[in-house]
Formats: structure tokens, C-alpha cells, sequence
């Protein structure tokens, strides 16, 4: 009898702590709220694009550089191995007075138009030049290579408009028109430009 009744004393204390505990998980569950829920709005910064200012480069003022003055054209020319060279003012003609062992000639080579047809015995570069010699008329050059420059590195000295060079039995005038020379002895000559020329 007396284990009956610590059974049920037993059962309870079971029954009045596991009341207890079940009214301390109910303590735990919070109560709905009536509260409106928030809400948290992010606005963000205006974004704010700054421009590099653009470099404004002035331009530079022109300077004024004086123009090279142009070389004075000489008239008077030392012999070279027995020859006078020189170029026409523009610098499209190497002309000379050239004495050889076997005759004295006049000469300027460059392009001219027109030049008349090719001979069968002209093997090499034709229509060149016109050259002068002592016997006969003036004719085109048959040539393989310049004949009237005195070699340099640079062009030989022009002759001006205007002026002539006399030498060895030949006069050689620069005109507005071109390069003319003509024996002395003989009258014969040519006049040679690069749009024009003439043998006689």
C-alpha cells in the first residue's frame, strides 16, 4: 500500500514538472506582434561625373625665318683637265666646254622634248643631251653615262639668266628659253630646254 502511494506521489511530481516545463517553452514563443513590419529603403548617392577640363594647346606663333639667299650664279670657270663646267639656273642641265685630245665640244645633258628616233649604231642611253663639236651641225647624244660634270659631290654652279661663258672656241649663253652654244668658228650650235630645243 505504501508503494502505491509513492508511485503515484511519483507520477505527480512527474506530472507537475513536465506541467512546468511545457509552461516555459510556451514562455519562449514570442507573441505575434501587431506592429506594421518596416521596411528599410536604400536610395543611393546621385552620382556625380567631373570632367577633366580639355588642355587648350595655343597654336605656336609662326616664326618668321628669312629665306637662304640664293647663290650668286658665277661667270668666270677654272678649267678642269682642259674643261669649263657648269648647270643651267634650274639645275635640269650639266652642261661644259670640253677639250679633248681628238677634238673641243660643247655640251648639256638632260631630259628635253622632242628628241628624234634612236640611230641603228646607238647602243646605249639615246636622246640625252646635244653636244656641238667642231665639224659639223650639233646632233643628240649617244651616252652611257654624264659627260659634262666636273664630278663633284654637288651640282656645278649654275649660269644665270643672262650671262655666257667664252672659252676654247665656244660661247655657251644661258636665256629665259634655255641653254644655247655655239662654235664660235663654225656658227653651228643647238639651244636645249626641257619642253623645247634645237640643233643647227
Amino acid at each position: 500500500m505504501v508503494n502505491k502511494r509513492l508511485a503515484v506521489a511519483g507520477l505527480c511530481a512527474a506530472a507537475a514538472v513536465l506541467a512546468g516545463c511545457g509552461s516555459e517553452s510556451g514562455a519562449d514563443v514570442a507573441a505575434p506582434s501587431s506592429a506594421p513590419p518596416t521596411t528599410t529603403t536604400t536610395t543611393a548617392a546621385p552620382t556625380t561625373t567631373t570632367e577633366a577640363p580639355v588642355p587648350t594647346t595655343e597654336a605656336p606663333l609662326p616664326t618668321t625665318t628669312e629665306p637662304a639667299p640664293a647663290p650668286t650664279p658665277q661667270t668666270t670657270y677654272a678649267a678642269l683637265d682642259g674643261a669649263y663646267y657648269f648647270s643651267s639656273p634650274d639645275g635640269q642641265f650639266q652642261c661644259g666646254i670640253v677639250t679633248l685630245s681628238s677634238r673641243t665640244e660643247a655640251g648639256c645633258q638632260g631630259t628635253t622634248d622632242p628628241v628624234p628616233p634612236r640611230p641603228e649604231d646607238c647602243m646605249i642611253s639615246w636622246g640625252n643631251g646635244i653636244r656641238v663639236t667642231n665639224e659639223g651641225a650639233a646632233s643628240f647624244m649617244c651616252a652611257g653615262g654624264a659627260v659634262y660634270t666636273s664630278g663633284g659631290e654637288a651640282i656645278d654652279p649654275p649660269l644665270g639668266v643672262g650671262q655666257t661663258i667664252a672659252a676654247d672656241g665656244y660661247t655657251c649663253t644661258s636665256s629665259a628659253d634655255g641653254i644655247s652654244c655655239t662654235n664660235d668658228e663654225t656658227g653651228h650650235g643647238f639651244r636645249i630646254a626641257p619642253d623645247s630645243n634645237e640643233v643647227y
